[in-house]
């Protein structure tokens, strides 16, 4: 056993060395936990990295625990709690302001057919994310909001069989946590999830952390180095959280078994999918990376449920193969990378 578990990780090894030699990919930091059979490996120097995204499996975390103590529901409008001038003109679909209608549950599931603020771009303008790549911005949760409400809404809330991936639902759906908690998104992250699991190298980026920033994996856009310590605090609930492997995955192992929340909360977040991002789908507040057959005919990759981030993170559990995988190639611009990478390590341990 302990020679094949050997050969394994040295077959994993080869693999990662291949992606971490590429001129596009930057402290490529990656590991694997497969409690089953025991097997640990990680590849990389070890360092905190940015996880983008995955930062809203957190956000979730909070939302879930929120519901079991019943401060609110998924059928809950968030206008409720966060008042109808919050919501006003997030969804004017059909020459109707429809965002009353918007509930927690259509904010987790990218349901609400509320515009992404951050890649969306308003007529005769430009993106955030055109601007961050460009120079690094700040924003605040105003300005996000007010940049959703100069883009068309695609859908009416809750329409069967549609969804918009929105970065705009999480920033709203922080305000709902501070809202419900009266305290800060940080304050509750912290308490709620990184302290409550001892997760001592996660934190929130912030405008108060900046200073930090050169102790963070930087990122590049292509093979250009892209430093954007303003804009990586101001993503905040859909964005902020600097982590490292070890913490991910110690994370998601919580998150998925009841550690955070009541376990059977799990089969309704994953009872339905919709697709955001050709092979990712949206369930409520996780994401599945399922990559179609026809794509992959020679070496079909079985189903992974987590999420990714923008900045080349990942954080994914393989159901099929009870293995989790956590990592970062540290790169904004080729999008398909991590999932390459992801796939063929499993492939491997197949």
């Amino acid at each position: 056993m302990q020679q094949l578990q050997s050969d394994v990780t040295a077959k994993l090894d080869r693999i990662a060395e291949r992606f971490a030699q590429r001129s596009d990919v930057h402290e490529l930091q990656f590991g694997i936990t497969q409690p089953s059979t025991g097997l640990e490996w990680s590849f990389g120097e070890p360092k905190q990295y940015f996880i983008a995204s995955v930062t809203k499996l957190y956000t979730t975390a909070i939302v879930l625990q929120l519901r079991a103590s019943g401060d609110l529901t998924f059928d809950t409008p968030a206008a409720d709690i966060l008042g109808a001038d919050t919501l006003a003109g997030l969804n004017t679909f059909g020459g109707t302001d429809r965002a009353a209608g918007i509930t927690i549950g259509h904010l987790l599931s990218h349901t609400s057919g509320i515009p992404d603020y951050f890649e969306g771009a308003p007529k005769g303008g430009e993106s955030v994310m055109a601007r961050m790549l460009r120079d690094d911005v700040r924003w605040s949760f105003d300005d996000a909001v007010g940049t959703s409400r100069q883009l068309p809404a695609p859908f009416a809330p809750g329409t069967p069989g549609k969804a918009l991936y929105s970065d705009t639902n999480f920033q709203l759906l922080g305000k709902v946590i501070e809202t419900v908690t009266a305290g800060s998104y940080e304050a509750g992250v912290d308490e709620r999830v990184i302290r409550r699991l001892g997760l001592d190298d996660t934190y929130l980026f912030t405008e108060s952390t900046l200073d930090r920033a050169d102790t963070v994996s930087s990122f590049l856009n292509g093979r250009a180095p892209l430093p954007r310590p303003q804009a990586m605090a101001s993503f905040g609930p859909d964005g902020s959280i600097v982590s490292t492997t070890d913490d991910g995955i110690e994370f998601l192992r919580a998150f998925l078994t009841g550690d955070l929340f009541p376990v059977e909360y799990i089969d309704e977040l994953t009872a339905t999918w919709r697709t955001v991002f050709t092979p990712l789908e949206y369930g409520i507040g996780i994401m599945r990376f399922a990559l179609p057959r026809i794509l992959s005919p020679f070496a079909p990759v079985p189903a992974m449920i987590g999420h990714s981030g923008a900045s080349g993170s990942v954080l994914y559990r393989v159901p099929d193969l009870d293995l989790y995988l956590c990592g970062t190639l540290n790169q904004v611009k080729n999008r398909s990378l991590p999932y390459r990478l992801m796939a063929t390590l499993v492939n491997a341990l197949r």
